[in-house]
């Protein structure tokens, strides 16, 4: 089979969702979940069935995305250190090469004047607070308490939130974008970058999405949420304790409508997502653009008792991953690991840049040729987390069947996917697999040094905290919950 690299030039439209969990969608199996939008997307192209973030949590993985690089490789650790522009990313070289390439949505950069991140325009771009995020997560020993988890239940229900607005915006000015400004391309191929924020909470989904799910008696609660039913590693007794989502849920009617809500908004995502590809068909342009969507990471939804992301459980770090274009097989599903880092040679391929990729050494391949290639279970999948809740570095790397998790603070985890994908059963001590373990610290060791990348996140983390007054002042300033979409103030505790 051959790539993109051998055939047209094509445009590109990659779509992101933010903590759309992977499992919960209808062409990933879920048995619920009416995702129709996704799903024909991947029936018409690739989806790979084993695709991770790069960091659990909003800021470093956009990073990641951006820039086609490992944190470790460039920084921007986590929530309070925001990419700043500094850093070239897919964005800076198709435009530099001629090509229009727009965002509409959110971004999680840094947003201060005159920061350049290689978009030819920003259309109602979502930044970081402030230039500088959630402070209190620079916070890594004696972890404060976040007040303003309550708004995880109290806010989970019925009507519209600041993001489902925002998200309706969103998705209009794509479909005019796609309608009026991608004709007017006509000397090279375009990008454009579309940025959702559903689902991620406010759990708040319009009420004839929320009421199908709540109505619907086969809505799954939470896998291992009941209290005496939970194995709990420390990392995560740790993140709970600083994130007490679940203190404020009021009995199952309270999970029902936290889980009704996600459900609501993916269901409200793929909607939106349906109202761009129709326009793309609208334009003329459909069969000349490779599409992308894809999320910066997962949620954890009430597993084990914990809500948000940050864990390197399947639920949090997995995400969804689908291409489909004039260069990609029809209803292939692939078992090669991708993740983030792969978007960047991607878009460069998809619009015949790809030659420029070999000289950057960038760590990511294009998903168009990994689609076009063999299966390659074994190739190697890498996260890592350095932040808000928690006071161990975290890194991850799966290999073939195998998660490994490693913990600077804590014991690892070691979890065989194939036998045990839901991550029930931590083999990390079983002596039957210590040459399995052995293995994956070794594919972590060829990647990075945790121990002297944790070193190098506490002091820039410290350097940061510092400049921000110190600890009592950034945990003064508070939680921010969420960041508030432009145009709506921020809400701290």
């Amino acid at each position: 089979m051959v790539t993109a690299l051998s055939n047209r030039p094509s445009n590109l439209l990659v779509i992101m969702s933010d903590e759309h969990q992977a499992r919960i969608s209808g062409c990933y199996g879920h048995p619920v979940i009416r995702t129709p939008n996704i799903d024909a997307l991947a029936a018409r192209g690739t989806r790979f069935k084993t695709a991770y973030t790069n960091s659990p949590v909003c800021i470093p993985a956009r990073a990641n995305f951006a820039t086609g690089r490992y944190l470790h490789q460039m920084g921007f650790w986590d929530n309070a250190d925001p990419y700043d522009g500094t850093v070239e990313t897919w964005h800076h070289v198709l435009r530099a090469a001629g090509h229009r390439v727009d965002s509409i949505g959110k971004l999680h950069f840094r947003g201060l004047p005159g920061e350049d991140y290689g978009f030819s325009q920003e259309h109602v771009p979502m930044h970081v607070i402030e230039g500088k995020g959630d402070l209190m997560g620079l916070v890594r020993d004696e972890l404060p308490v976040r007040k303003g988890a309550w708004k995880m239940a109290g806010m989970a229900g019925p009507g519209e939130g600041p993001y489902t607005l925002y998200d309706r915006d969103i998705t209009a000015r794509a479909q005019v974008w796609l309608r009026e400004e991608a004709p007017k391309q006509k000397e090279k191929p375009w990008a454009l970058f579309v940025s959702l924020v559903a689902p991620h909470f406010p759990l708040t989904a319009p009420p004839e999405h929320f009421y199908r799910y709540f109505d619907d008696p086969a809505l799954p609660l939470p896998k291992l949420y009941r209290k005496d039913g939970r194995a709990r590693h420390p990392y995560i007794e740790e993140y709970a304790y600083g994130f007490p989502y679940d203190d404020h849920f009021e009995g199952e009617d309270g999970v029902r409508r936290a889980i009704a809500g996600y459900f609501g908004l993916c269901a409200f995502l793929d909607e939106n997502i349906g109202k761009i590809l129709n326009a793309l068909d609208a334009s003329g342009a459909a069969q000349d653009t490779t599409v992308v969507y894809t999320s910066d990471h997962g949620d954890n939804l009430g597993a084990r008792g914990v809500w948000g992301k940050s864990t390197m459980y399947e639920e949090s770090a997995a995400i969804p991953c689908v291409i489909a274009g004039p260069h990609v097989p029809r209803g292939k599903v692939s078992s090669t690991p991708v993740s983030l880092i792969d978007v960047f040679p991607t878009a460069l391929d998809a619009v015949g840049l790809g030659q420029a990729v070999a000289a950057r050494k960038l760590p990511g391949r294009s998903l168009i040729a990994v689609a076009n290639q063999a299966d390659a279970p074994d190739r190697i999948a890498f996260s890592e987390y350095h932040g808000m809740g928690s006071t161990s570095g975290v890194f991850m790397v799966r290999v073939g069947r195998f998660k490994y998790v490693h913990y600077t603070k804590y014991p690892p985890q070691l979890f065989d996917l194939a036998a045990d994908p839901d991550e029930l059963d931590d083999i990390a001590g079983n002596p039957a697999h210590a040459a399995d373990l052995r293995r994956c610290r070794d594919a972590l060791a060829a990647i990075c040094d945790p121990a002297k990348v944790d070193g190098r996140v506490r002091a820039r983390q410290a350097e940061l905290l510092a400049a921000n007054g110190g600890r009592e002042a950034v945990i003064a300033r508070g939680d921010l919950g969420f960041t508030p979409p432009p145009g709506v103030t921020a809400a701290f505790n």
